[in-house]
């Protein structure tokens, strides 16, 4: 491959998933995607996320390696993991970055791998490393802030580099710039963010892990009240409780399956049960898509529905259904967080963007208290 290419990383639990894309100024080419498949018996031999750096580090250069011809990288853009609040964009990787990312991050995830494998792979070839629009994008105007318990304010947490990959898009069919969109954006998969867009900067959201509809795998908002009294139970241990909410949550506490096509096959065979986690995980996505709608004042320029769930005919009919009044409904099904990844790069790459440097702060009002 002659062209400098944008290798993108995206780190899953068992994988690594790997992009590479043609820069065509800010835009790109997709060259090559492939999913990386990782040993499940030689992850679960490592004590802790970090430690597994070397090993994917290596799994990514023996791909590459393998590419006939061989591979000359003009940067290198991983998913940016769970850090503190920073504002949306592109942001250089560094070793404090490396370090935070590995020791210090909010939630130990896969995905904390991104910025490591990046600055790796990247240092190789030297060539700089990004990551794009982590989940802890905040871009909260104070409002959106206070939730009534000055001890826990709100906080944002959220797919933000699909949402905002997905309101680029919309923007672009639209014919107006990203940060003229006003937009409802449900990013529906393993878990659900549904976010209001207003003038290209995501203002409000469910928040992926405490507010937002049940999905597959996580149990999203609760009554608080209940919930205490669960913690107090002495029925589970800290972690116990935080896997039965975020991991076995959801469908799955209640199905014992994550997948939905198994669900909707379920309810094909007249399994009841079934049909009402579905309704009622369809209603929740229709009244938060309902409630980020008053956000852009019921007047969005589009509603998006994205993610895995996207691909469903009879999530996507349903949703329509309910929420069609507000604005044209667009599809864009799946995750797109390669192309997103290597867009936020070839943005830098071309000049129309700047890379932040870390440590950065989120440009955000602070609360009074």
């Amino acid at each position: 491959m002659a062209e400098r290419l944008i290798l993108t990383i995206n780190p899953g639990t068992t994988t690594i998933r790997i992009g590479l894309f043609e820069p065509q100024g800010p835009g790109v080419r997709p060259v090559l995607e492939e999913t990386i498949e990782l040993d499940e018996t030689v992850m679960a031999g490592f004590a802790t996320i970090a430690e597994q750096l070397p090993f994917r580090a290596e799994a990514v250069r023996s791909f590459l390696d393998a590419i006939p011809g061989g591979v000359r990288l003009a940067a290198v853009a991983g998913r940016g993991g769970m850090l503190t609040p920073v504002p949306a964009g592109v942001i250089a990787v560094n070793d404090d970055l490396v370090d935070f990312a590995l020791h210090r991050p909010v939630h130990h995830h896969a995905s904390n791998l991104g910025a490591p494998l990046a600055h790796r792979i990247a240092g190789a070839a030297g060539c700089p490393a990004f990551i794009v629009d982590p989940v802890s994008v905040d871009e909260l105007p104070p409002v959106a802030r206070v939730s009534g318990c000055p001890d826990i304010p709100r906080f944002s947490f959220v797919h933000a580099l699909n949402i905002r990959a997905c309101g680029r898009r919309l923007a672009a069919s639209l014919g107006k710039p990203f940060g003229a969109l006003n937009a409802v954006v449900a990013h529906m998969g393993a878990g659900i963010s549904v976010a209001a867009i207003r003038e290209g900067r995501i203002v409000d959201s469910t928040n992926r892990m405490e507010n937002s509809p049940f999905s597959p795998e996580r149990a999203g908002g609760l009554p608080p009240m209940p919930l205490i009294d669960l913690c107090y139970s002495g029925r589970f241990t800290k972690d116990e409780l935080k896997r039965r909410l975020y991991g076995q949550g959801g469908v799955f506490a209640y199905l014992g399956t994550k997948d939905i096509r198994r669900v909707e096959a379920m309810i094909a065979g007249g399994d009841e049960p079934a049909r009402l986690v579905w309704e009622a995980m369809v209603y929740q996505i229709a009244k938060a898509i309902g409630t980020m709608a008053a956000v852009v004042d019921f007047r969005p320029d589009g509603v998006i529905l994205t993610g895995g769930m996207a691909h469903s005919e009879r999530i996507v009919a349903a949703l329509t259904d309910r929420v069609g009044a507000l604005a044209p409904v667009t599809l864009y099904p799946g995750s797109h967080e390669s192309e997103a990844l290597a867009l936020g790069a070839a943005r830098v790459l071309a000049g129309v963007e700047t890379a932040r440097s870390w440590p950065v702060a989120p440009e955000v009002e602070a609360l009074p208290w």
